[in-house]
């Protein structure tokens, strides 16, 4: 089996965007695409299916032809919620979600998370840089599942708490391919 075959994808678009105003920041106008675009286009060739987590526009986002998956949760309880509604609907070994405002993501960055993770035996690989650790963009283990609906039914919902509560790896990339964008002035740059 290929090691886009063991690997979902999903792009976490559900988010409220009060950095951006309130605007859904997958539909954003980057060099002329959505920001979203640009993360589909990253991902296509390194796993075997996307989804995409959203609770806002949901026609726009299916125009796409992935699923489009709303939070299962209420009052919109965070990026979390976009992977635990995933993990439900996928059938891979892993997954790996990333934001939709990271247009340059790595052409290799299945490969290196899944060695990774498989080297170290691991159900977590999160990407990093030299300078920090970027939580949002990370490869977890569908076996996880239940571990994610216990830790949110405690009321928590910070990412980084969950990874610190999972055995781990970093695996360190450039940080140009993080730059994300969360203010209307960081799309003008």
């Amino acid at each position: 089996m290929s090691v886009a075959e063991r690997v979902a994808a999903v792009i976490l678009a559900g988010g409220q965007g009060r950095r951006m105003g309130g605007a859904d920041k997958g539909l954003l106008d980057y060099r002329g695409r959505p920001l979203v675009e640009w993360v589909l286009d990253a991902l296509a060739p390194q796993v075997a299916e996307i989804l995409i987590s959203a609770n806002r526009n949901l026609d726009r986002y299916a125009r796409y032809g992935r699923r489009v998956l709303p939070d299962a949760l209420p009052d919109f309880p965070g990026p979390l919620a976009g992977v635990l509604a995933a993990l439900d609907a996928v059938d891979t070994e892993w997954l790996l979600a990333v934001p939709c405002d990271t247009p340059h993501l790595p052409a290799d960055l299945v490969l290196r998370l899944l060695g990774a993770a498989q080297y170290e035996e691991v159900p977590l690989a999160v990407a990093a840089d030299e300078a920090r650790v970027h939580h949002s963009c990370f490869l977890v283990r569908t076996d996880q599942r239940e571990q994610l609906t216990a830790y949110l039914a405690r009321g928590e919902r910070a990412v980084r708490r969950w990874h610190a509560e999972l055995a781990s790896v970093q695996v360190r990339f450039a940080a140009a391919a993080f730059v994300n964008f969360n203010q209307p002035d960081d799309l003008q740059h």
